[in-house]
């Protein structure tokens, strides 16, 4: 006869297998939002080739994603300023969580999960009080809301774990919105952006702002190398005339850089990538139909990618592979229009 040991032993390793992985939704090595033909929205998995592993339906335009660290869960963001974001099982195309925000606040876009999966972290606005926060989740309750932190500026947008795991970095875009006046820029003369590296329960360890001639100048758009260098796009809100560099790094070690990208990118950055030794940096800007790659030892331009409606792009080997509005991703042809992002997953 079995004993009681071994028997509760299979219960417990038959409930962790009953829970698909990625593997059992084709091994994506990434995730993007995207239009079809039809103008039905979409959440895919793609390999690094660019094949797509599976395509599940969203309620409205997706924005970014946050894949969870083992299980095929991936939340798909609307764009900002949206109210819900959904959980869905990318193994059996299923929507397993719909996470609503709460009265007074939207998303914006973008989300992280905790090194273990159990945490998700999301970036909010809180409207009426032009405050920007974070809000937390928990997977294992069916990802209920159980708290939230202040982000450490206003408009918080994309957000990071760091490599410690224990510690998150958010762009802080400085800029205030109010759904009551769609996406209008309220505090352009008054606006200040910040990185702001906190814990995993909102204490904040530190903050970094650009000088005072930067003022304009709003971070959006974060990437984290293995080392703890953060690579951050900017969106330039002054003339465009004089447009500010719009892409810079930041490290406990060499501080901040800001690196001149010859008005390439039109002082505008949709998404940055950062190689895992931390010594290339892309960044994309679909409004010049580029991407600029750089030097970071050099702190110069190393190549210059010219792609109409550019915007995803992720590492494959510490190589840039890029997607964008005309269905391109990683070389393959898609009828699918590719939004903003490409998220890589963890291996």
């Amino acid at each position: 006869m079995t004993d009681r040991r071994s028997f509760l032993a299979g219960l417990f390793a038959a409930s962790l297998y009953s829970k698909p992985t990625w593997a059992d939704a084709g091994s994506p090595a990434f995730l993007s939002a995207g239009l079809k033909p039809d103008g039905t929205y979409v959440l895919c998995g793609l390999t690094e080739a660019g094949d797509l592993t599976f395509e599940i339906t969203l309620p409205a335009r997706g924005h970014a994603a946050a894949a969870h660290p083992r299980l095929a869960h991936a939340v798909a963001f609307a764009r900002r300023p949206g109210t819900y974001a959904v959980v869905v099982d990318c193994a059996q195309g299923r929507q397993i969580a719909r996470l609503e925000a709460p009265m007074g606040r939207h998303f914006y876009g973008h989300g992280v999960f905790s090194a273990d999966g159990d945490l998700l972290f999301t970036t909010e606005n809180d409207f009426d009080n032009a405050k920007g926060l974070v809000g937390v989740w928990d997977a294992r309750k069916d990802y209920a809301r159980i708290a939230e932190f202040a982000s450490g500026g206003v408009g918080p947008h994309e957000i990071k774990l760091m490599p410690d795991g224990m510690s998150l970095v958010v762009a802080n875009g400085g800029i205030e919105t109010h759904p009551d006046t769609g996406r209008a820029k309220l505090n352009i003369p008054t606006m200040r952006a910040n990185l702001s590296f906190l814990n995993l329960d909102g204490g904040i360890r530190t903050k970094i702002e650009l000088g005072p001639e930067h003022q304009r100048n709003s971070i959006r758009h974060l990437a984290v190398a293995d080392n703890g260098t953060v690579a951050f796009g900017l969106q330039w809100q002054g003339d465009t005339a004089h447009s500010e560099s719009v892409v810079g790094t930041y490290s406990s070690i060499t501080g901040t850089t800001l690196f001149d990208d010859r008005n390439a990118l039109g002082g505008y950055v949709g998404s940055i990538a950062i190689t895992s030794d931390a010594g290339l940096i892309s960044a994309t800007s679909p409004r010049s139909g580029r991407a600029v790659e750089y030097s970071v030892a050099n702190k110069a331009v190393s190549k210059e990618v010219q792609l109409e409606d550019i915007c995803g792009v992720a590492t494959i080997n510490d190589q840039f592979i890029y997607t964008n509005g005309a269905g391109l991703a990683a070389q393959r042809q898609h009828e699918t229009q590719w939004d903003n992002h490409l998220i890589k997953l963890k291996r």
